[in-house]
Parts: structure tokens; sequence; C-alpha cells
């Protein structure tokens, strides 16, 4: 790994057309960090910018043979990441988007046809299904923040933990849960 170091951009560029594990291990340490840091800070979510650092790095992989730069190694990751940013943030809108209608539609009152309510109260039993199955103290801080609209110092200050902690873990739930839900709300989709 040490010779790898010493090479430029271009030559591990070519190294990794050839699939050279020990190359793409190089770009990797080279450019983790840097990434990383530019992702967290349009994410702010230290999990969602490691995610998306990691597919970015999986993908560079699977395209290695035949959708790699020549040239400019950095420019073609950070166009990379920021475009797998972009992508994240449309689908987080596009799913606020789905939530915005759903909220509206069950507000709309009492005219709404039974069989959408019916469909209401079990998008209503599966989000709380969802959330009870998510593990104890997960779901315990993610009530409290959510149901019982505690700030996230009142919850660490109740459970004797901190801050980041309680982020953390509303943050995983709401991944698990939007997970859960995305998948349900593109299945009734297709079932229109």
């Amino acid at each position: 790994m040490g010779a790898y170091s010493t090479l430029s951009d271009n030559e591990l560029l070519e190294l990794l057309k050839g699939s050279d594990h020990s190359a793409f291990n190089e770009i990797y340490h080279r450019y983790f960090y840097l990434l990383y840091v530019h992702a967290y800070k349009k994410l702010s979510d230290e999990e969602q910018a490691k995610d998306l650092i990691q597919d970015l790095f999986a993908t560079l992989w699977f395209k290695r043979e035949f959708d790699l730069p020549s040239t400019n190694l950095p420019g073609y990751l950070f166009k990379a990441i920021r475009n797998k940013i972009f992508d994240l943030f449309a689908h987080e809108q596009v799913k606020a988007k789905h939530i915005d209608s759903l909220k509206d539609f069950v507000h709309m009152g009492t005219s709404v046809p039974t069989d959408q309510l019916v469909r209401e109260k079990e998008l209503s039993a599966y989000i709380e299904r969802s959330i009870q199955q998510l593990p104890v103290k997960m779901r315990q801080i993610f009530e409290m923040s959510r149901k019982e609209q505690l700030s996230y110092k009142e919850i660490a200050e109740q459970l004797n933990t901190s801050e980041n902690n309680v982020s953390k873990q509303v943050n995983n739930a709401l991944r698990i849960l939007r997970t859960k839900i995305g998948i349900l709300i593109a299945i009734c989709w297709l079932l229109r």
C-alpha cells in the first residue's frame, strides 16, 4: 500500500481501470475524509454523509472498467457526491410531498370515502407497528421526541445521556421509518 501512496491520481485511475484493489483502496483513503466533510456540510447528518460516500465508492468500483475519467479524479469525485446529494434532496422532497398530500387528504374532512378512511387507518396502524418494532431505547427516545414533543436536551436529561446520542437515535429511527413507509407508499402508488 505504501508504494501506491506515491502514485498520482491519474496513475491510480489507470490501475483502477484494470481492477487493481490496492489502487481503489488508495483512492478511498485519499479522498474519503474530504468527501465526507463536504457531504456532511451539506447534509448535517453523519450517517447519511457516510452512506452517500460508501455508495459513491461502490459505484466507482462497479464503473471502473467503462465510465471513469482519465484525468481530474478529485473533480469527478466531488461532482459525483454533489449529484448524489442532489438526488437525496430530490428524493426527500418527493417523500415530503407524498406525506403532505397524505396529511391534506387526512384533513379533508368527513366527505372522504370510506375506503380511503380505511386505508388511512391501516397506514396509521402500520406506522405505529413500525415504531413499536424499533429497538427499545431508540423507540423510547423517538416517542419522547415526537409524541411527547420533548427537546433533545430534555430527553437527554431524563435519560441521563448526551444530546448527541438522542439526535443520533431520532435520526436513525426516522431513517428506518422513512424506508418502511416509503416502500409502503410505493406499493400503494403501484396499486392505484
